[in-house]
């Protein structure tokens, strides 16, 4: 006889996680109890799923502003610092911004271009055809964006994420200088000292930094790898992975993700005689 059925996934109702609160525990009880008013028969290779957010909650996993500010000046020296590739995002980057511009004199801000990594466009491959700009030779500053482009409004947000980040910069009381590239090497024009916040190709980008003579070159993930000030931290991951909490506060991956899921895995096992696995996503 074949299966007409493959992977079934259940979405399992808890109690609202807080701060403190034991995940481990919360977890367990959450999916034993809904086994068994479900009436499901659990198998081995059963694979329970709680989100990382979930974990990062628990452990109070959180920066504030003052905190990021604080940690940005005392690996930079708080002069000029260059801040490329970010993705275009009010909740992934918008707070990671003003923690970095409260920890500076002055941020050159460098947006790769016609989008982010992830796809999020500034201006599309009509627009650069028609301007007749090269996006891999052809250097901008934000006069010449304007000039070739104007105003660049996100279809779903309403934003244009240029005047956007440049008012985050100003209002933590930083000097904004906005840059279009992509090339990397290109922030050394303007200084030594670059925050890469590029996520899959960041490897890459501090490697080509220091081999150009960068003075001081760090990722996302060099910042916040330790508390500071009574912070929240993740040693690995540093401020890689975090998005916005609340006006103050980003929430950071969680610390510990796989004794977390091991435990999991660990207690509904001996609970339900099988062969369970936990993982945190």
């Amino acid at each position: 006889m074949s299966r007409t059925l493959g992977t079934v996934a259940r979405g399992v109702r808890t109690p609202i996680f807080r701060e403190g609160d034991n995940v481990v525990e919360g977890v367990v009880s959450s999916v034993l109890t809904a086994l068994k008013e479900n009436g499901i028969q659990p198998h081995d290779k059963d694979v329970a799923a709680v989100t990382e957010s979930v974990v990062a909650r628990c452990q109070g996993n959180y920066a504030t502003v003052e905190q990021i500010a604080a940690d940005v000046k005392a690996k930079t020296g708080g002069k000029t610092v260059g801040v490329t590739f970010p993705i275009l995002s009010r909740n992934r980057f918008s707070l990671l911004l003003s923690g970095i511009a409260a920890g500076v004199e002055k941020v050159v801000l460098m947006l790769s271009y016609p989008s982010d990594e992830v796809g999020n466009h500034l201006v599309s491959l009509d627009q650069l055809d028609e301007a007749g700009i090269d996006p891999w030779h052809d250097v901008l500053d934000l006069e010449q964006f304007r000039a070739a482009f104007g105003k660049v409004i996100h279809p779903f947000t309403g934003v244009d994420y240029v005047d956007f980040y440049k008012g985050i910069i100003e209002d933590a009381g930083a000097q904004a200088e906005i840059v279009f590239a992509n090339r990397v090497q290109t922030v050394l024009d303007y200084t030594d000292t670059v925050i890469c916040c590029d996520i899959h190709t960041r490897q890459r980008s501090k490697r080509l930094l220091k081999k150009a003579g960068a003075r001081v070159v760090l990722g996302l993930d060099d910042l916040l790898t330790a508390p500071v000030n009574g912070s929240g931290y993740n040693p690995q991951y540093g401020l890689l992975g975090s998005n916005k909490a609340d006006d103050t506060r980003v929430k950071l991956f969680p610390r510990d993700a796989d004794v977390v899921a091991k435990a999991i895995g660990q207690r509904l096992s001996v609970a339900t005689g099988k062969r369970i696995e936990a993982m945190v996503y």
